[in-house]
């Protein structure tokens, strides 16, 4: 296959669209919608989210050093992109989007009922990239919805809806998994010969 060569570009996709909720040092919350996102550490457990300076939320998280991610379900594409367009300057985006918010165990800042998964963050450091500076932050703690876990404890992701966000447009994902961590070099098990020997 021909391949285009293009500009350099960020052609990553896809990726999460999340909601970040934050609170200012006098006590007051926002909400605005990420995309630039990402796991960077395992441990101890940290992920990162980029910015543009000219954000509400950015002076937000700069004066707390705290925020949280809110991991939204499909029917939630809609307040998803509204809080991504929308600036916290001239609308309260949390009323407007009839958000239920709970107080955080481990930071200041809010998360979101109605969201399936929330992840509390203490910020670390801040780097300076241009367009959009990156906040590396830990996890401090995170809060799941009930239904998402199974008998043995396990995650399932799948079961919450989530979306994702691929050059401009939002797509769900899908609840049938290709394939497993390791499956690639997994031994397969031999076939056991139930007819018994003559």
């Amino acid at each position: 296959m021909k391949k285009r060569n293009l500009k350099g570009s960020v052609v990553l996709n896809p990726v999460p669209a999340v909601l970040v909720t934050c609170k200012n040092s006098e006590g007051k919350d926002n909400v605005f919608t990420v995309a630039w996102i990402g796991t960077i550490c395992s441990r101890p457990p940290m992920l990162s989210i980029s910015i543009r300076p000219e954000r509400l939320s950015y002076d937000y998280i700069k004066e707390t050093m705290e925020f949280t991610i809110n991991l939204p379900s499909k029917k939630q594409t809609k307040v998803v992109d509204f809080c991504g367009v929308r600036s916290g300057r001239q609308i309260d985006k949390i009323k407007e989007c009839a958000f239920t918010l709970h107080d955080g165990l481990k930071v200041k800042s809010s998360y979101i009922e109605e969201c399936p998964i929330n992840i509390e963050c203490k910020v670390k450091d801040i780097i300076k990239l241009g367009s959009h500076d990156m906040f590396i932050a830990e996890v401090l703690t995170s809060h799941i919805n009930e239904d998402l876990f199974d008998e043995k404890d396990k995650i399932h992701f799948e079961k919450a809806d989530l979306i994702s966000y691929s050059h401009g447009e939002y797509f769900a994902l899908s609840k049938d998994a290709i394939g497993k961590f390791g499956y690639s070099v997994a031994k397969k098990k031999k076939k056991i010969n139930k007819k018994s020997k003559k």
